[in-house]
């Protein structure tokens, strides 16, 4: 599409994020997911924000990190996470605990979407 006789600008970083998590969220949709919570949060500055938070059919609660790249440059999308992401999704999935309580099992996956491939790594980290 032309705007003003250029290409379209790309859009902004937040809407290619939720454009993401919407593919994200329907993949795991058709794997039988149930969205429980959408971009969670911790309150205050320096907490932890979780993309997805769905309930596996056995009763598994999964915490989701929906990662987007255009290439495969630099490691690609699953490559973009790294330790201190990591500890700030836990930091959060705690939170989120603490608040819902429960005793359910759950489990750390990464979705990523890389051009037109959406793909899916259960378990991709723990806890530790």
């Amino acid at each position: 599409m032309q705007f003003l006789g250029k290409k379209r600008p790309a859009p902004a970083s937040t809407e290619r994020g939720r454009q993401a998590e919407d593919r994200a969220w329907a993949y795991l949709q058709a794997q039988g997911l149930r969205l429980l919570q959408r971009n969670y949060r911790t309150p205050g500055r320096g907490g932890g924000e979780i993309d997805l938070i769905c309930q596996a059919p056995d009763g598994t609660v999964v915490f989701v990190e929906v990662r987007s790249r255009s290439s495969n440059a630099f490691g690609g999308a699953a490559a973009s996470i790294g330790a201190a992401k990591r500890a700030r999704i836990v930091f959060a999935a705690r939170h989120w605990w603490l608040r819902h309580g429960g005793d359910r099992p759950s489990r750390f996956d990464v979705v990523t979407v890389q051009g037109q491939q959406v793909q899916w790594l259960p378990a991709a980290f723990d806890a530790a």
